[in-house]
């Protein structure tokens, strides 16, 4: 019995980290089409930071890997300290 034990409490503890993982990577990967959007992107990782935090304040993302800013215009008017867009 105490075979099976061990299998299934190493299985759990594998499953387990599997799912904290996946909870613990940012919304931009789940929201809207930010996937899409960085998919060409040469900083990808600070790409999907910053589509992610403008795609939950904006509920949306222009379609395309660039431009088409004008689909949302929330996203395409956010603007970071120094006067720049902020979304990708």
């Amino acid at each position: 019995m105490k075979p099976y034990f061990a299998a299934f409490l190493v299985v759990a503890v594998i499953l387990s980290s599997n799912f904290l993982e996946s909870m613990a990577t940012t919304d931009s990967s789940k929201c809207c089409k930010c996937g899409v959007r960085c998919s060409k992107a040469g900083l990808k990782k600070r790409c999907l930071k910053y589509c992610g935090i403008c795609c939950e304040e904006c509920k949306c993302v222009p379609s395309g890997t660039f431009g088409n800013k004008s689909e949302c215009p929330c996203y395409r008017d956010k603007l970071n300290s120094k006067g720049n867009p902020k979304c990708p």
